[in-house]
C-alpha cells in the first residue's frame, strides 16, 4: 500500500511539475526550487540543444533540496516532460556544486 502512495505522490508532481511547463504556473516550488529556478534550467537539462547552466540555474539549484532532485534521475516521468535524467544529473557538477552521494 505504501508503494502505491509514492507512485501516487510521484504522479501527482509530474502532473503540477507539466501543466506548469504547458501554461504559466505562478508559485510552484520543487525540491525547493521555485518556478524561475525551474524555468532557468530548463535549456540546460532539454533536448536537442542543451545549453551550459545559467548563472541564474546555478543560483537557483545551490539553494534547491538536491536529494529531493536526485531522487527523480531514474524517473521514467522526466523524458516525457522533455527532461533528460543524464543532463539533469550533471547540473550540479556543471555550477561547482557537490552532488548527494548516489546521485
Amino acid at each position: 500500500m505504501e508503494e502505491r502512495k509514492w507512485v501516487a505522490l510521484q504522479v501527482m508532481v509530474v502532473v503540477v511539475v507539466a501543466s506548469c511547463m504547458w501554461k504559466e504556473c505562478k508559485g510552484l516550488s520543487f525540491c525547493d526550487m521555485n518556478e524561475e529556478g525551474l524555468e532557468a534550467c530548463k535549456p540546460s537539462v532539454t533536448e536537442p540543444n542543451p545549453v551550459d547552466p545559467s548563472p541564474e540555474c546555478c543560483k537557483a539549484l545551490a539553494g534547491a533540496d538536491l536529494k529531493c532532485l536526485c531522487s527523480y534521475k531514474n524517473s521514467s516521468e522526466l523524458p516525457f516532460l522533455g527532461i533528460d535524467p543524464i543532463l539533469a544529473t550533471s547540473l550540479p557538477a556543471k555550477c561547482n556544486l557537490t552532488p548527494p552521494d548516489n546521485c
